[in-house]
């Protein structure tokens, strides 16, 4: 992968504020590298960038899934350089049964589908289709089907075939497609839907920071090898 400022590697991380985005910023920073960070929660952005240098984390604020956001960010980072790794991490949950869903769900779980197709889009083109790794992180509700979350699967199962197709597209290339499947992570992102997960239950997921790891040592390996899906399981209890 080509250098960026200052020697360093310049990645883009989508939910960078929280939760797993956070930790994989965390362990690519800690890795020497340069991460623009992009998330909508503005007081947490700012935090960021008062705690972290300039040559560390660069924060964006808006919604993934806004075009004209997209394309402006983009612009910007590739101004520092190469772009050498997109992580689209960044998604919203809805747990419910089948029949109480409505259309404000079915928008807020294609908004992470959205973004995924336009921040992939925008950083090929800017990229001039080489030298690029794209993770696009999802969840094992992209692998099977969940009672109580009808609507997120299958706007996950929407982001593996993209991220299938990306594959077949690029294939022999020197971009390389990754698709990331983690289970359970103890996070905020339940914190709506105890009723669903318990408190107690959610605290036997995966820890974040020991997720981050597995998938960075996976994604930024010098081996003369693409690891293309990373399934990554929680111990039972």
């Amino acid at each position: 992968m080509a250098n960026a400022t200052n020697g360093r590697n310049i990645a883009i991380v989508t939910g960078s504020a929280l939760g797993l985005g956070y930790e994989l910023t965390r362990g690519l920073i800690e890795r020497g590298w340069l991460v623009a960070g992009i998330d909508f929660n503005a007081e947490r952005q700012s935090e960021l960038s008062a705690e972290l240098s300039s040559e560390q984390y660069r924060a964006f604020v808006g919604d993934v899934s806004d075009e004209a956001f997209v394309k402006d960010s983009v612009a910007k980072i590739a101004a520092l350089g190469h772009i050498d790794l997109l992580i689209n991490n960044a998604g919203q949950p809805s747990f419910k049964v089948p029949a109480a869903y409505e259309g404000a769900d079915i928008d807020r779980c294609l908004k992470g589908l959205k973004g995924m197709m336009l921040w992939s889009v925008a950083v090929l083109r800017a990229d001039h289709e080489s030298d690029l790794k794209i993770a696009n992180v999802m969840s094992t509700a992209a692998t099977r089907g969940n009672a109580n979350e009808s609507v997120y699967c299958a706007a996950k199962w929407g982001e593996k075939g993209y991220t299938q197709s990306l594959k077949a597209a690029y294939k022999g290339t020197s971009v390389k497609i990754v698709g990331v499947y983690p289970g359970g992570i103890d996070t905020a992102f339940y914190r709506d839907s105890h009723d669903y997960v318990s408190e107690a239950k959610q605290h036997t997921f995966m820890n974040a920071g020991e997720l981050a790891d597995v998938v960075l040592f996976n994604l930024l390996s010098e081996a003369n090898l693409t690891v293309s899906d990373i399934l990554i399981e929680r111990n039972y209890v």
